[in-house]
């Protein structure tokens, strides 16, 4: 598939995702953007906002295999990952892999399972595969966490740790729809009849090989000073109580990558820096003063700093 078929091919996922998902083109983009670098994307938000239907629409248009996996406080990590149960018919263990062996997981309210659940995902999402009793087991390709969370004053939640947080690309809250557009949902056709007729406008090896053109996207040693001058803002910033890794730095490009992907262009600009800036650091970053993220803070950060 060629470059320009490629792009225009992803461009028809994302019309077809914003009819699903009505009056959020920069969230749906993002979300976007956030797989074509690679990454695994946190939704936080309250309930009933189409954080799961997001995940499904973008499984199925992306002709991915997805599985669901319900977080609670009693799920066991031997409950995604999988156990190795002894054969009598064989005498020996046989692995039996977990609902984590998808190409898109998505972990329901992430954040009402225990810390050692969650951590269980660590392994996965930063190695692409999992180990049971020393045997190390490769996860499908692509492999994709989409988590969503429920806002931290919720009863029966656990908060995410920071190791868990920095595997994730990027954060994305949804919230309420414009008046029009939930007009429109509840005059329109049901979500869930909606995604039963979605088709897959991608492939698997389709949308690996738009990864790969996003890897391609050139950065420049201007651009790459705007970067650092951003991350130096964060490190000597003293609303933060810790500025940004050099992993998160990384990621920031990824996504910036891929932003400038969408747009057309064979280099990354300032503007896609400054469009994927939040989804990406806000996360990363924790307040002194109110212990958690703080998105204003971001925003000031973020217009404060000259570009070079």
């Amino acid at each position: 598939m060629s470059a320009v078929t490629s792009s225009s091919r992803v461009h028809a996922a994302l019309e077809q995702l914003d009819k699903i998902i009505l009056g959020k083109s920069g969230q749906v983009r993002l979300a976007l953007a956030c797989l074509l670098a690679r990454g695994h994307l946190l939704i936080e938000d309250v309930p009933g906002v189409g954080k799961t239907t997001l995940a499904q629409a973008l499984s199925i248009t992306l002709g991915l295999e997805f599985r669901r996996t319900q977080f609670t406080s009693d799920l066991l990590p031997a409950d995604l990952i999988g156990v190795s149960i002894f054969s009598k018919d064989e005498g020996n263990f046989r692995f039996l892999p977990g609902p984590i062996f998808a190409q898109v997981l998505l972990a329901d309210e992430i954040n009402r399972a225990t810390p050692k659940t969650q951590s269980a995902l660590l392994e996965a999402m930063e190695e692409g595969q999992v180990t049971v009793e020393g045997v190390s087991h490769p996860l499908p390709r692509p492999f994709f966490v989409i988590a969503t969370q429920n806002p931290s004053y919720q009863l029966g939640t656990y908060p995410l740790p920071e190791s868990q947080l920095d595997r994730f690309l990027m954060t994305l809250s949804l919230g309420y729809p414009s008046e029009r557009a939930e007009r429109e949902l509840l005059l329109g056709q049901d979500r869930r009849e909606l995604l039963r007729g979605l088709k897959a406008v991608l492939e698997p090896d389709s949308l690996e090989q738009a990864q790969g053109e996003v890897s391609g996207v050139h950065a420049s040693s201007a651009l790459i000073d705007y970067l650092q001058a951003l991350l130096r803002a964060t490190r000597q910033s003293p609303h933060f109580s810790a500025g940004l890794s050099p992993r998160a730095a990384l990621s920031l490009l990824a996504a910036s990558k891929a932003w400038a992907w969408l747009e057309g262009r064979s280099s990354v600009l300032p503007d896609d820096v400054q469009a994927v800036f939040s989804a990406v650091v806000t996360h990363r970053l924790t307040s002194r003063s109110s212990g958690g993220p703080d998105a204003e803070a971001v925003k000031v950060l973020l217009e404060g700093t000259r570009i070079p």
